[in-house]
């Protein structure tokens, strides 16, 4: 997608290959690129390699309101996102991701297929699909990051509120741009067409030169979604992928490389890896019951409505001893023979294996009151801002308490696994006046 020698890829100092394309890994440090999302702003293109795929017809909204969750599409306006949802009829989730109404009959996808696409294919409503490949996919996050898109678009754009995107002109290419974002804070996508992207990124980096812009690679991107409170499939949970025979048959018969990976397995390591149940969820369990709207009938509808009621465990922040993190690295050093541990000195969890060996591999740690296993630990990342370990926990209810004292059992090996305190934490654990869903920008940037 872009050449070694590119624009975007000029500056990093690795680089990976996605999808067939190099991509920035890295530029700086993990710490500095991270740094960026919460002191000025971060650009990156982690997400260009995107499944991006529109349906429309006559019943694009029949279909899309039997297999989301969602309230009804009808009602989304033209050119308005939703973050939308599909489960199996056993209520654990298929597939998550925004979802745009492009016209009357036109809906464009993000991370929705190949889950989205055997619907279309399957279901025998008046309803087409098509890929998309034609479309960049930037991001810009950070308290800064409002302020750049408007220097590099030459115009206002304080109006969009959350979840809502217009049309603007970078580098006289045209452009969308989504005030959306998952690290927590502030922030931008923008789309537009693949031809275009090079040149709008370098008019976003420029823009930002004065006002703290730093380039994301994809070492460091997804490290701020723990902290951020958004529960990210691949770190944080697997979607059950394994229990739609339908769906399994359907990828089997692609035979696409990237899709293969969704029906080899569940990508699980770490002390509660026995179960993989421990790392599917339903909307319930991660505090997205609020997009589920039983107004209508939709597959898993039963399940959610009984999960709904049971609320048998909730997604909570845990924030992670430091003399028991130090414990677990410091294992490594005592000499021969040394018991085999999980390696706990990577930034966090969950992304970098992608790049290793083309497939995520999601730790879940058991997470005890005493001898009582009451929830799994997912997605431990260094949070650098606050200069902490945390990790997002899918915990029983009853110890849902900002303090509650823990401990997380951290390793793959019975015998060789150590116990580390914890606590938990507020959620989202980010707490800054600039949250994206939440902040007045016009209270933090004048209007052009």
């Amino acid at each position: 997608m872009y050449a070694p020698d590119g624009k975007i890829n000029k500056n990093a100092s690795l680089l990976c290959r996605q999808s067939g394309a190099f991509q920035p890994y890295q530029y700086t440090t993990q710490r500095n690129e991270l740094l960026g999302a919460r002191e000025g702003a971060w650009l990156g293109v982690p997400l260009s390699w995107s499944p991006v795929y529109d349906i429309y017809g006559p019943d694009a909204v029949k279909l899309l309101n039997k297999v989301c969750v969602n309230r009804d599409f009808a009602k989304l306006k033209i050119g308005k996102s939703r973050h939308a949802i599909l489960c199996h009829e056993g209520g654990q989730m298929l597939a998550d991701g925004v979802l745009l109404r492009k016209d009357e009959n036109r809906y464009r996808s993000y991370w929705l297929a190949p889950v989205l696409a055997y619907y279309v294919d399957t279901m025998g409503m008046d309803v087409k699909g098509e890929w998309v490949f034609d479309e960049f996919f930037i991001q810009l996050d950070g308290p800064r990051s409002l302020e750049i898109a408007e220097a590099a678009a030459n115009c206002d754009i304080h109006d969009l509120k959350f979840a809502q995107n217009k049309e603007v002109t970078i580098a006289g290419k045209n452009v969308v741009i989504h005030r959306l974002g998952m690290s927590g804070c502030l922030a931008y996508e923008l789309h537009g067409r693949s031809e275009d992207v090079e040149d709008v990124y370098e008019a976003l980096l420029e823009a930002g030169q004065d006002k703290g812009i730093r380039q994301l690679g994809q070492a460091a991107y997804c490290r701020n979604h723990t902290s951020g409170g958004y529960p990210n499939q691949g770190i944080h949970f697997w979607y059950a992928y394994m229990k739609d025979e339908g769906f399994v048959n359907y990828v089997k018969a692609i035979n696409n490389p990237f899709f293969n990976m969704y029906i080899a397995g569940y990508p699980f390591a770490g002390s509660a890896a026995d179960d993989y149940n421990n790392g599917l969820v339903t909307p319930f369990d991660i505090k997205w019951g609020y997009l589920v709207n039983f107004d209508h009938d939709f597959i898993g509808k039963e399940a959610l409505l009984e999960a709904s009621q049971k609320n048998a465990k909730t997604v909570v922040t845990l924030e992670w001893d430091a003399a028991g993190v130090g414990a677990a690295f410091a294992k490594q050093f005592e000499g021969h023979p040394v018991d085999p541990r999980d390696d706990i000195s990577p930034v966090g969890d969950g992304a970098d294996t992608m790049f290793a060996t083309g497939f995520p591999l999601i730790n879940l740690s058991k997470v005890m009151d005493g001898d009582k296993q009451v929830g799994v630990a997912v997605g431990r990342t260094h949070d650098y801002y606050y200069n902490t370990m945390v990790s997002l926990a899918y915990i029983d209810p009853a110890y849902d308490e900002v303090g509650k004292a823990l401990t997380v059992i951290w390793g793959n090996t019975p015998g060789a696994q150590t116990e580390i305190k914890a606590k938990v934490a507020r959620f989202p654990y980010f707490d800054g006046d600039f949250r994206n869903e939440t902040c007045d920008v016009d209270k933090m940037v004048p209007r052009r």
